[in-house]
């Protein structure tokens, strides 16, 4: 029977650690590190700075959550950038699963909780990565710079006990609360995380096939971006 670590090792279909692409830039990123933590520590700067956040970028199609596509973007959220670390490591034989928690932001902007009707963000994504013999939940969402602008603490690489979104801000404000754990997955629940959308969010539709149409979003300014 294979292991959990060899299952968190093999190609699905989001988390085609298996492309090309992926395999290069997983290759490239991991060039003279020593061990897999050194690995796990390039891939997820790589990660949480090299895409960055916008809670706008939502697509609704499947082949856009595939981590080969992903790879080419600039700027997506938690569950697309989850997606990418996920495949880069396993591309580097690092096992690694989704992992996926609802998480109520106590510092978003009012106009982001109005377009959204709530402060509950469902289904927020984030990877687990297997090291020294422990499974590590890292989060990527937020790049540095949009950190830094809106005074929220920075998640930095920890191999022993992860990076989660942090309960304060530097001022001592409540910023991420979790409110329900949805577990670890090998691949992206889909069909799963729309249907729970439809339910949460106004505007999202399942049809009988599964499939997600929204209705569009009007990005606000920039300093209204963050949640």
């Amino acid at each position: 029977m294979m292991s959990e670590q060899e299952d968190a090792l093999k190609a699905t279909y989001f988390v085609d650690s298996d492309d090309a692409a992926i395999i290069a830039r997983a290759r490239a990123l991991a060039d003279g590190a020593n061990d897999d933590v050194q690995i796990a520590e390039r891939l997820f700067y790589a990660v949480r700075d090299g895409f960055r956040y916008d809670p706008y970028n939502l697509a609704t199609e499947r082949e856009a959550f595939k981590a080969s596509n992903i790879l080419n973007e600039t700027a997506t959220w938690c569950v697309p950038k989850s997606i990418v670390l996920t495949a880069l490591a396993r591309a580097s034989g690092i096992p690694a699963r989704l992992g996926f928690a609802d998480v109520r932001n106590h510092l978003t902007s009012e106009k982001l909780t109005e377009t959204m009707g709530t402060d509950l963000f469902a289904w927020h994504g984030y990877s687990e990565l297997w090291l020294n013999g422990c499974w590590v939940k890292l989060s990527t969402a937020f790049n540095k710079e949009l950190c830094d602008r809106f005074g929220v603490k920075t998640l930095e690489f920890d191999p022993v006990d992860g990076a989660l979104m942090h309960p304060f801000d530097q001022s001592g404000r409540r910023h991420m609360e979790y409110v329900r754990e949805r577990g670890s997955h090998l691949d992206l629940p889909l069909t799963d995380m729309f249907r729970t959308f439809a339910e949460v969010y106004p505007g999202w539709i399942i049809g009988p096939d599964g499939e997600a149409t929204r209705a569009e979003v009007s990005p606000t300014s920039k300093d209204e971006r963050f949640h």
